[in-house]
């Protein structure tokens, strides 16, 4: 196609972002005539993966256009290197790594792995294990307390059922008690509400101490279980239940030991390119590096946007590239206030070292983990008592099986709520601890990484409002670690009003008939 100007469509997407995506991957097979458009020249939105290279390049463009809201405050480090030894891993070449800029678990229980299934695109997408969960347990020298004599902080590893507590040769019997009446609360906490219902904003820590005498050493594990990344004095029980439930419940869905996933090559942005490859097999065409266009000129958005009764309430949409459009359907992202909007200080630091403690055996005849998650808990690595309440630190551990970077290195996903030039450092302080806690020889260092600010704002541009009730605007992106259902909920939201009664079942296609091979 030469040329979009004059052209009339079904939908225009607007965005390639994780809900745009699998939006058209429901739409792949509806016989709509779909514009995917998308101003970034990358796929994926907030969930992109980069080469060196392209991480590079993206910081330069975030900080020369300042409509890219979705990220700030990117600064790239290249440590010069200090050791001499070749058998020291270094830095590899460009497109040996692909860094995810949002890096997500995904439960075994999770609505999204049974509509990749049913949708067929299951195929062309490989899903690693994640092991082993790992606290941070601060020694005496770690705490602030100068008076005491320094004692090195250690990771503990996170029991993940009631085999593990049985088989734990540390916490006493009064404890393991209080730890599996919890547990077998947890399995079914929904049937016993008279035990939690009253409690529901209470603080978690509270409810843990007042119900089940858990101990204060082994509620740092559980809050690691529920992937918040709030203080505890801000965690109340109806958040934490929910999400230790569905860790717990996970595991061995897909086999003994482990309970979640994650996406090789790219995390998130896998998903997102299998779903656009979809949608293009299906005749959706695609725009990259031009969005709509934002002038504020006789020929901008707001200008040119005309509905006509007669024409099923169509939209004229003029594009960055200058060419107007007509569709009946815009979805893309809505717009925010900025005071309700999320953030996180992020960091992705490449390490010359492949981490093996922290990826043991999960169990026999299991996988090999892919993936470890680290946790940092709040005042764990504070120097001062002023300092407890910091947010925790969360750090996933990514090996080389999963494509991200060459063997003999890994990659540590690492993020925290802390806000600030003081949220940084608390992530700097974090890896370092992890580097210097993990026992391995020589100790690791680090190769490059990356620092920025991410906000719940999307990372394709947001869609401008209108009344015009063919205009659907999708909710920010989520900032939860683990992939959260309810972006599923708001695809089939928008799908059932574009389809209306004749769309069929959600997400779920017959095997596509096939094409003889070009030599046949």
């Amino acid at each position: 196609m030469d040329t979009l100007d004059n052209t009339e469509w079904d939908v225009l997407i607007v965005g390639t972002g994780l809900q745009q995506s699998l939006l058209a991957l429901a739409l792949s097979r509806s016989g709509k005539k779909i514009l995917h458009v998308d101003k970034n020249d990358y796929y994926g939105g907030a969930e992109a993966a980069f080469s060196l290279q392209e991480a590079e390049e993206w910081a330069k463009q975030v900080d020369e256009d300042s409509s890219i809201a979705a990220f700030t405050n990117i600064s790239i480090s290249k440590p010069q290197p200090t050791e001499t030894d070749a058998s020291v891993p270094s830095l590899s070449f460009s497109r040996a790594y692909s860094l995810a800029l949002d890096p997500q678990i995904i439960y075994a229980r999770s609505t999204l792995l049974r509509f990749l299934v049913s949708s067929k695109v299951y195929r062309q997408l490989e899903f690693l294990a994640v092991g082993s969960w790992w606290v941070y347990s601060a020694g005496a020298g770690d705490s602030g307390n100068t008076e005491s004599a320094s004692q090195p902080g250690q990771l503990l590893k996170v029991p993940n059922g009631r085999e593990d507590v049985f088989q734990d040769q540390v916490m006493d019997f009064k404890t393991k008690r209080a730890l599996m009446k919890f547990l077998r609360f947890i399995t079914e906490y929904e049937e016993q509400a008279e035990v939690w219902e009253q409690h529901r904003q209470q603080l978690f820590t509270a409810f843990l101490s007042e119900q089940f005498k858990v101990p204060a050493t082994l509620q740092a594990p559980l809050l690691a279980l529920a992937l918040g990344t709030a203080r505890p004095s801000q965690t109340t029980t109806e958040f934490a239940l929910p999400r230790i439930a569905r860790h717990l419940r996970s595991i061995g869905v897909f086999g003994a030991g482990f309970g979640s996933v994650i996406p090789k090559w790219g995390g998130m942005s896998e998903i997102t390119q299998v779903a656009c490859r979809a949608s293009a097999v299906g005749g959706g065409v695609y725009l990259l590096g031009k969005g709509l266009s934002n002038s504020d000129d006789d020929h901008g958005l707001e200008s040119v946007i005309k509905s006509d009764a007669e024409t099923k309430s169509r939209t004229k949409l003029r594009l960055e590239t200058g060419e107007v459009v007509t569709t009946q359907w815009v979805i893309g992202e809505g717009v925010q206030s900025s005071s309700r909007l999320s953030k996180l200080c992020k960091s992705i630091t490449i390490v010359s070292s492949p981490l093996t403690p922290l990826f043991p055996p999960i169990a026999e005849e299991a996988p090999a983990p892919a993936c470890a998650v680290v946790v940092f808990p709040s005042g764990s690595l504070v120097e001062s008592k002023e300092q407890m309440e910091t947010p925790p630190v969360h750090i996933f551990v990514h090996s080389s099986d999963t494509g991200e970077c060459p063997a003999g290195q890994s990659i540590l996903y690492a993020f925290t709520s802390l806000e600030g030039n003081t949220g940084f450092q608390l992530l700097d302080k974090a890896v370092q601890t992890l580097l210097s806690t993990v026992e391995v020889t020589p100790i690791p260092t680090t190769l490059w990484s990356v620092r920025y600010v991410q906000h719940s704002v999307g990372g394709s541009g947001p869609l401008p409002r209108s009344a015009n009730d063919h205009f659907l605007h999708f909710p920010p992106t989520s900032m939860d670690p683990a992939f959260d259902d309810a972006v599923l909920g708001n695809v089939r939201e928008a799908w059932q009003k574009i389809m209306g009664d004749d769309g069929g079942e959600f997400l779920v296609f017959q095997d596509r008939e096939p094409v003889a091979d070009d030599d046949e």
